[in-house]
């Protein structure tokens, strides 16, 4: 396996993505009502959504192409 295949083929598609993208959204409105304290617990919801939706805007997720592991149709 090559670094460009590693990185940036495809391999987050169908009912992935979208639940990628939903809970990151969800994550940014909570962060953006003040639902939430500061502390660790916003923190982590700040990291859920930049990983949701950074995954599902390039379509990629590091750990499928460590695993091998694909849900995008060929």
């Amino acid at each position: 396996m090559d670094m460009n295949e590693l990185l940036f083929q495809e391999n987050v598609g169908g009912f992935d993505l979208l639940i990628r993208a939903l809970f990151g959204t969800i994550a940014i409105i909570i962060l953006a009502m003040d639902f939430v304290e500061p502390g660790i617990l916003q923190w982590i919801l700040a990291i859920v959504a930049l990983v949701g939706l950074f995954s599902s805007i390039t379509r990629h997720c590091l750990p499928y192409s460590l695993i091998g592991f694909s849900t995008a149709r060929k």
